[in-house]
């Protein structure tokens, strides 16, 4: 049986962040109790009829779930290793942010059972800070993540850049100040204004403004060149690891892998009697648990891909990667090949330019093409 990752999410926050489109939300009281059993009973439906599979990764996410209670961690898990087989060398990630309530609990989360955290930092600029409507200071975040390392074996941490009014030279001096405390994992993201957020309203209203294109650029490359001086290589676009240092749960992802989704809007690729398929739960949390208490899943959409949508999203997913797409898993996985999914002359064109290197047996965006990586998709994608 081919393995297996487990996502499992909790969409509640302490507060919602003005740049987020996740599937968060915000709650006086966080019903702990319903919601705990609620995800035990999804995940043991899906287990029912996913079968006794081997099991890589569980990656607890959200929202916010160091928001959740240690004992739920703790229980989940023990249900996973129940319906499935885990590795020897299971990975066990979850997501939380540096304010003191939550970093208080980081030693229980580790006697729950999770051995990679993954700490929302964002930035370690106080006023980004402020402009991001983190809930916690620059103070927190130094000292959670200095108990981090004392206490996961794991660790990455998140920062956002490409910030309103970010310089190349105060970038780079943050991001070495966040370097010098890193482990082997950071996450490093380019601000982007998605649709519905508070950041859109702002933006329209020129009341944010980010930094031009070619800032942006230079932006990425500093982030490139500073975490290669420490050893942390860009294994995806976002994403810089020491080598066997990389998020075990996300390679599932974007070497386009078996997953399942377990919690509100959580989505899955999984295969099926045979066909891989689409899922997704309903966003909303009670509305998720109404459906999950009468029917035992809250699954909203259940749709088999066509080999065109498989090799669409492996190709999206894929030429992430600094390892890009292989050849051959790609046609297991898609019943196409990676030339009869692409347009030739784009790719022509891709490979001239130096943005695409293709030798027939893997497909790879070089730095420069990963720089255009939308664009170049947008064009070359059939």
């Amino acid at each position: 049986m081919e393995p297996l990752a487990l996502y499992i999410h909790w969409p509640f926050c302490l507060a919602k962040c003005p740049y987020c489109d996740f599937n968060s939300h915000v709650r006086d009281r966080i019903p702990q109790t319903r919601f705990r059993e609620a995800l035990r009973r999804e995940l043991a439906w899906e287990a029912a009829r996913i079968g006794r599979r081997p099991l890589l990764s569980v990656f607890f996410g959200g929202g916010t779930p160091s928001l959740m209670e240690p004992e739920t961690v703790a229980a989940l898990l023990a249900d996973a290793r129940n319906w499935f087989d885990p590795a020897p060398d299971l990975e066990v990630t979850l997501e939380a942010n540096p304010t003191s309530v939550e970093a208080a609990r980081l030693r229980d989360f580790h006697a729950a059972g999770i051995n990679r955290l993954s700490l929302g930092v964002q930035s370690l600029d106080p006023e980004a800070l402020r402009l991001l409507g983190r809930e916690h200071s620059v103070a927190q975040a130094r000292a959670a993540l200095e108990l981090a390392r004392a206490t996961f074996p794991r660790l990455s941490f998140d920062l956002i850049y490409a910030r309103p009014g970010q310089t190349e030279a105060n970038w780079r001096d943050e991001l070495r100040d966040a370097l010098a405390m890193a482990a082997d994992h950071l996450s490093l993201y380019q601000l982007t204004i998605e649709p519905g957020t508070r950041f859109e309203t702002l933006h329209r209203r020129g009341e944010i403004v980010l930094p031009e294109e070619d800032l942006s650029a230079r932006l990425y490359e500093v982030t490139g060149e500073e975490a290669a001086r420490v050893g942390l290589l860009p294994y995806e676009v976002s994403n810089y690891a020491r080598p066997g240092a990389e998020s075990r749960h996300n390679l599932v992802y974007w070497r386009y892998q078996d997953y399942a989704g377990i919690g509100p809007g959580a989505h899955g690729r999984l295969t099926l009697d045979g066909r891989l398929t689409a899922i997704r739960r309903h966003r909303a949390p009670e509305p998720w648990a109404d459906r999950v208490e009468a029917a035992g899943h809250g699954t909203t959409e259940e749709t088999p891909l066509s080999p065109e949508e498989r090799a669409r999203e492996a190709l999206l997913m894929g030429l992430r990667l600094t390892e890009g797409v292989a050849a051959e898993r790609f046609h297991r996985r898609t019943g196409r090949t990676i030339a009869e999914s692409l347009d030739p002359e784009v790719l022509a064109r891709a490979e001239a330019e130096d943005y695409l290197a293709w030798d027939g047996d893997r497909l790879v965006a070089t730095a420069e093409g990963r720089l255009r990586l939308d664009a170049l998709l947008g064009a070359l994608l059939l």
